[in-house]
C-alpha cells in the first residue's frame, strides 16, 4: 500500500519544485511475539510466558513505553528486570532526535537477546500508521500513534490469548492526558512510577525512578546559604595575577567546620591555607582541587583546638550559629596562621562513597542522610523511597550536585547515579575489609585474563638467553632477611672479604622489569595500581602471585634474576668502587629479623651466613651513625603486631612491635642502594629520573612540639634537620624515661609526606628526614610500581636494556608520579584503617581494660592519650552540655586545659578505662574515660576487669 505527499518547494534560484514523498505501509511485519501464529516468520523475541511479579499486574504483559518514559526512566528500562518491551518506531525516532545518548543506550538494550526488547515499525504497518490531522502538534500525533499502537497489539495477542488472564500489553506514560485518553480506548496503561512501584520483588527498582522536575527544584530551591562558585574563566585568570590560589583541599577529621588546602610550590615553598566556617569551606569536598582566596591578616585565625563531629539528627541550611562560634573564639587566642576561602572548585574529587542512612524521623518521608564511613566526607541528602530496607545495610552512592541553598550535597539518583545495596552490614572481617579497601580507593579485584596472559609460561627457567647480560653470582653467599612469614622477598644481602683487604658488600633486588614489560596489559595494571597494600593478615598484590610468592620472590635455594647494587667498601664503610649489574643468584637463607639476630649474636656459629651477616651488621651501624652525623632524623612511631586466632582470624593478642639491629641492618643497605641508583640515573637522565623527595616541614609545623619540649624545660631546635636531630638526642627529663620517645613520637607528626617526582620538573631534590641530597627507590620492585620504573632507567644506563617513549618524557614521568602519590597515600590510609579495625575486634572481647597513657595533645574540650602498651590513640572528652562538668578553661599557649582546678599538659601520665563503644554502628571506636586523675564530675569509678577478660590476658 502506498501513501503519497506531494507539495511545492522554491529553491534559491527562485525556481519552484514539486515534491513528492513516498510512504510505504505493509501487512505482513511481524509483532515479534512467541505467542503469535498469524505473523510469525522467525524465532520470538518477545516471550510467551512475560511474567513479573507485580501486584497491579498479575498476568503475563508486554511493556510500551513512550518517549518521555524512554528518555527520563531509562535507568529503569537498562535494569535486567525488565524485559518484554516493545519500542515503537515512533519512540524510537524522537528519542534519537531528542538525545543521542539515551539512543545509544535504547539501541544497545534492543542488540541484548536476554533483554527480549523489540523494535515495531509502526510508522510503516498498514493498521497502525495514522495522518496527522488538521491543527493537531507533532507531539499529539505521536501519542495518538503511539495509543493506536498499543490498541491494536492488544486486538492482536487476544486472537492467541487462551483465557482471561492471558498475555496483555500496558502502555506506560506519565502524560496525564495521554493516559486519560488510553483509558477512554480502553487500553491497559499506568504512570511508569505506579508500575515500578508494583514490582513488589524488586523494590530496589524505585530508586532507580528519576525525580519529577518538581522533586529537583523542591530540593534544591532554599535560600542562599553559601557564595556562588566562580567559572573557570575567572578563576585561571585570577591564579594567573596571583589573586588566587589553586591547592588540594583536606578536610578535617577532627572537626567538619575547618579544613586546609595544600598549595604545592617550589621547593619548600609549598604552604598550607587554613579554611574555617561552613561558608569558607564553600561545598569543597575532600581531595577537590580548589581555588582559594587569602582573607585580609586581620580576619586570619588560628586552627581550632575543638574536636567537633558532623553526627545525629540532620541540622537546618542555617543551623550552625553555634559552631562557628566556638571556631571564633578559640581563633581569637591563638598565633594565626594563612587563612582564607573557598571561590571555586577547579577539579571534583567525587566518587562512590560507602555508608549508612540514617532514616528521617519524619514518617513517610523519602528525604533521608546518608553518612559517609569516611569523617572526612559531608553527610549527603538521598531521596529513597526504600529507607526501612536499607536502614542497617552498607550501600555505595555518589554525590549528584551541591546547590548553594543546601546545608549537605545531594544525591538526585540522575541517569548515572543510583544506591547500590552494598552487603548487609555485619562485623564479618571480608565486609569490613571490601568497605575500608573501597572507601580508600584501593584496586582489588582479581587480575583480568588480559593481565594473566602476560604472566610466563609454566614451568619456567633461567636460558642462555637470559644470562646474555647478567653476571653469574650463584656462588656467592647470599641471604636474606626479613619479617615472619613474608613470601614476597624483594631484597637479598651478601658481604665477604676481598684478597686486597677491603670488603665487597651486595644488595640483590629482584628484577621485576625483566618479566613485566613496558605498555603491556600487566604493565598497565601494575602502574594504575601503583603499590601492594598490607592489611592486617591479608596483602592486596600490585603484581599476580605467580610474579610476587614465586618467580621473583628471592626465596633461598632457587635460582633467580636480580639486579645488583655492588660495593666495594674499606672496613669503615667508605665506598671505594660501586657498579650495578643485571644478574643470577642463588639465596643459600631465607631468614626472618629474629633469626638473623640469632646467628649473629651466638658465638657459637661461624658458618659463611653467619659471617656475612656480621660483616653487614659491622658496617651498617658505622653507616647509621654517619647519617646521624650528617643530620638524618630519627623518629619514632608505635606499630603493632596482631596474633591472629588460627580458625577464626580474629586478633586474640595485640603487642608492639620491637626492633632489633638486624632490623637497621637492611634499613641501612636499602637506604644506601636507593641513594647509589639515585644518583647514577640522575646522572644519565637528568631531565626524566624518577627521584623521592622529603620536603622541610614549614616553621608553623613545629609549633606543638616546641610548645611540649618546653613544657619540660627542654629547648628543641628546628632551623634545620640536624640541629633538630641534635636536640632530640640530648632531649631527657630525670625520672621521665619515656619522655624522649613522646618526642619523637610528636616530631614525626610535624613531618611532611615524602613523594615520588621526576628530576626534569623540579629543582628541589633533598630528602630532609635522610639528609640525602638525591633519592630513589630501588629495592621493592616486588610491591612498588615506581622501583619497576627505576628498574627499567638503570638499566638503560648500564646498557642493559633499550629504553622507550615514555621512559624519557618528563611529562609522562610527572604524570605517573601523581598517581603513585595518590596511591602510596591511600595505602598507608588503608593500613591504618585496618590496624584500627582489628584493634576493635581486639577490644570487643575483652570488656573494659584499665591502663596507663600519656597526653599527646591538649584541645580545648578533650585530652587525646596514647596508650603506649597497645600503640593506641584515644580522646577522652569533656562535654560542655554536661552541666555536672565544671568549666573548662583552655589555654592555647599552653596548651593546657584546665578542669576542676586541675590543669592537664602535654605529656602529662594518666589512667584511663578503655571500652568499646559500638552505639553508632557504622563508626564503632575505642572509647577512653579517665580513672586518674580523679576530678569530680569527670574521673569515672575504677571498673572491674571483667572475669573474661582477665581469663583471656593471662591466656594470651
Amino acid at each position: 500500500m502506498l501513501k503519497s505527499k506531494t507539495f511545492v518547494k522554491k529553491t534559491r534560484s527562485g525556481k519552484v519544485m514539486k515534491i513528492v514523498r513516498e510512504h510505504y505501509l505493509r501487512d505482513d511485519i511481524w509483532c515479534g511475539s512467541e505467542v503469535c501464529s498469524e505473523c510469525k516468520q522467525e524465532s520470538g523475541v518477545l516471550q510467551k510466558d512475560a511474567c513479573i511479579e507485580s501486584n497491579l499486574c498479575s498476568y503475563p504483559h508486554y511493556l510500551i513505553p513512550d518517549t518521555n518514559v524512554v528518555l527520563h526512566q531509562i535507568d529503569v528500562l537498562e535494569d535486567p528486570v525488565i524485559r518484554n518491551v516493545i519500542i515503537l518506531q515512533t519512540v524510537l525516532q524522537e528519542v534519537r532526535h531528542r538525545s543521542a545518548p539515551v539512543y545509544k543506550r535504547l539501541k544497545d538494550m534492543l542488540h541484548e537477546k536476554e533483554k527480549h526488547f523489540y523494535t515495531f515499525t509502526n510508522e510503516h504497518h498498514r493498521e497502525t500508521f495514522i495522518e496527522r490531522e488538521p491543527g493537531e502538534s507533532a507531539n499529539d500525533r505521536n501519542d495518538r500513534a503511539i495509543r493506536v499502537a498499543a490498541k491494536w497489539y492488544s486486538q492482536h495477542l487476544k486472537t492467541f490469548a487462551s483465557h482471561e488472564d492471558g498475555l496483555k500489553v500496558v502502555l506506560l506514560t506519565n502524560d496525564q492526558g495521554n493516559k486519560q485518553k488510553a483509558e477512554e480506548s480502553g487500553l491497559l496503561v499506568y504512570k511508569c512510577e505506579e508500575y515500578v512501584k508494583s514490582l513488589i520483588a524488586n523494590p530496589e527498582l524505585v530508586d532507580r525512578l528519576a525525580l519529577s522536575d518538581d522533586d529537583k527544584n523542591e530540593i534544591t530551591s532554599a535560600k542562599l546559604l553559601f557564595p556562588e562558585h566562580l567559572p573557570l574563566s575567572r578563576i585561571q585568570a585570577g591564579i594567573k595575577s596571583g589573586c588566587f590560589l589553586q591547592g588540594t583541599f583536606r578536610a578535617s577529621r577532627d572537626n567538619y567546620l575547618e579544613a586546609t588546602v595544600f598549595v604545592q610550590g617550589e621547593g619548600e615553598d609549598s604552604t598550607e591555607v587554613l579554611i574555617q566556617g561552613l561558608q569558607n569551606l564553600n561545598r569543597a569536598v575532600h581531595q577537590d582541587v580548589v581555588a582559594v582566596q587569602l582573607l585580609p591578616r586581620n580576619e586570619w585565625v588560628a586552627p581550632t583546638s575543638v574536636v567537633l563531629q558532623d553526627e545525629g539528627i540532620a541540622k537546618d541550611d542555617d543551623d550552625n550559629e553555634e559552631e562557628e562560634e566556638k571556631l571564633k573564639v578559640t581563633a581569637a587566642e591563638a598565633a594565626r596562621r594563612s587563612t582564607g576561602k573557598i571561590v571555586g572548585i577547579i577539579k571534583r574529587n567525587w566518587r562512590p562513597f560507602c555508608g549508612m542512612l540514617n532514616v528521617s524521623q519524619i514518617k513517610e518521608s523519602t528525604r533521608h542522610l546518608f553518612t559517609p564511613a569516611d569523617r572526612r566526607i559531608p553527610r549527603i541528602r538521598i531521596e529513597t523511597r526504600q529507607a526501612s530496607t536499607l536502614a542497617g545495610q552498607r550501600i555505595i552512592v555518589a554525590i549528584d550536585g551541591w546547590p548553594k541553598g543546601s546545608r549537605y550535597p545531594n544525591f538526585l539518583r540522575n541517569k548515572q547515579h543510583f544506591i547500590k545495596l552494598f552487603l548487609p552490614f555485619s562485623k564479618e572481617k571480608e565486609t569490613e575489609e571490601e568497605v575500608l579497601l573501597l572507601e580508600h580507593d584501593v584496586p582489588h579485584q582479581a587480575f583480568s585474563q588480559a593481565v594473566l596472559s602476560f604472566l610466563p609460561k609454566m614451568p619456567w627457567a633461567i636460558t642462555p638467553e637470559d644470562m646474555v647480560m647478567r653476571e653469574d653470582l650463584r656462588q656467592l653467599t647470599v641471604c636474606s632477611v626479613d619479617p615472619p612469614g613474608c613470601t614476597d622477598i624483594d631484597d637479598a644481602l651478601h658481604c665477604r672479604d676481598l684478597e686486597n683487604g677491603n670488603l665487597e658488600v651486595g644488595v640483590h633486588i629482584a628484577d621485576v622489569s625483566h618479566f613485566i614489560r613496558p605498555g603491556n596489559a600487566l604493565d598497565k595494571e601494575a602502574a594504575s595500581r601503583g603499590t601492594t597494600v598490607y592489611l592486617c593478615g591479608k596483602r592486596i598484590d600490585m603484581v599476580p602471585a605467580l610474579l610476587s610468592s614465586d618467580l621473583c620472590s628471592l626465596r633461598s635455594n632457587v635460582e633467580r634474576l636480580a639486579f645488583s647494587c655492588i660495593w666495594e667498601m674499606n672496613h669503615d664503610a667508605e665506598i671505594l668502587k660501586t657498579r650495578f649489574t643485571k644478574s643470577v643468584i642463588n639465596s643459600k637463607a631465607s631468614l626472618t629479623y629474629a633469626e638473623a639476630q640469632m646467628r649473629i649474636d651466638d658465638t657459637a656459629k661461624n658458618d659463611d651466613i653467619t659471617k656475612s651477616l656480621r660483616g653487614l651488621n659491622k658496617l651498617a651501624k658505622i653507616l647509621k651513625q654517619k647519617r646521624i652525623e650528617k643530620g638524618a632524623l630519627t623518629l619514632s612511631s608505635i606499630e603493632v603486631r596482631f596474633h591472629m586466632d588460627s580458625e577464626t582470624h580474629d586478633p586474640i593478642d595485640l603487642q608492639t612491635k620491637e626492633l632489633m639491629e638486624t632490623n637497621s641492618m637492611v634499613e641501612e643497605f636499602m637506604l644506601l642502594a636507593n641513594i647509589s641508583v639515585a644518583q647514577k640515573i640522575y646522572d644519565e637522565f637528568s631531565e626524566c629520573a624518577l627521584l623521592r623527595k622529603h620536603p622541610a616541614p614549614p616553621p608553623s609545623n613545629y609549633d606543638i612540639l616546641l610548645k611540649a619540649a618546653k613544657s619540660k624545660d627542654v629547648e628543641i631546635y628546628t632551623d634545620s634537620a640536624k640541629a633538630l636531630a641534635d636536640s632530640l638526642d640530648v632531649a631527657k627529663v630525670d625520672g621521665f624515661p619515656y619522655f624522649n620517645t613522646l618526642l619523637r613520637i610528636l616530631a614525626t607528626r610535624c613531618m611532611m609526606q615524602a613523594v615520588y617526582f621526576c628530576s626534569g620538573m623540579d629543582s628541589d631534590f633533598h630528602h630532609y628526614g635522610l639528609a640525602s641530597p638525591i633519592y630513589t627507590h630501588f629495592t621493592s620492585p616486588i610491591r612498588r610500581y615506581a622501583d619497576i620504573i627505576v628498574h627499567r632507567l638503570l638499566a638503560v644506563a648500564i646498557g642493559a636494556d633499550s629504553t622507550y617513549p615514555e621512559l624519557m618524557d618528563k611529562h609522562k614521568q610527572s604524570a605517573l608520579c601523581n598517581n603513585l602519590n595518590y596511591r602510596h597515600k591511600m595505602a598507608q590510609y588503608a593500613q591504618r584503617a585496618s590496624v584500627a579495625f582489628h584493634t576493635q575486634l581486639f577490644f570487643k572481647s575483652r570488656g573494659i581494660l584499665n591502663e596507663d597513657g600519656y597526653i599527646l595533645f591538649v584541645k580545648k574540650n578533650a585530652i587525646i592519650v596514647l596508650i603506649p602498651k597497645f600503640g593506641l590513640e584515644g580522646t577522652v572528652f569533656f562535654d560542655t552540655k554536661d552541666k555536672t562538668i565544671p568549666k573548662l578553661v583552655f589555654d592555647e599557649e599552653g596548651p593546657t586545659l584546665n578542669v576542676e582546678q586541675h590543669t592537664f599538659r602535654i605529656f602529662d601520665k594518666v589512667k584511663v578505662t578503655i571500652r568499646l563503644d559500638d552505639s553508632n554502628i557504622q563508626h564503632q571506636k575505642i572509647r577512653m574515660a579517665l580513672i586518674n586523675p580523679v576530678i569530680p564530675g569527670v574521673s569515672v569509678p575504677v571498673p572491674d576487669v571483667e572475669p573474661q577478660a582477665k581469663k583471656q590476658k593471662l591466656d594470651h
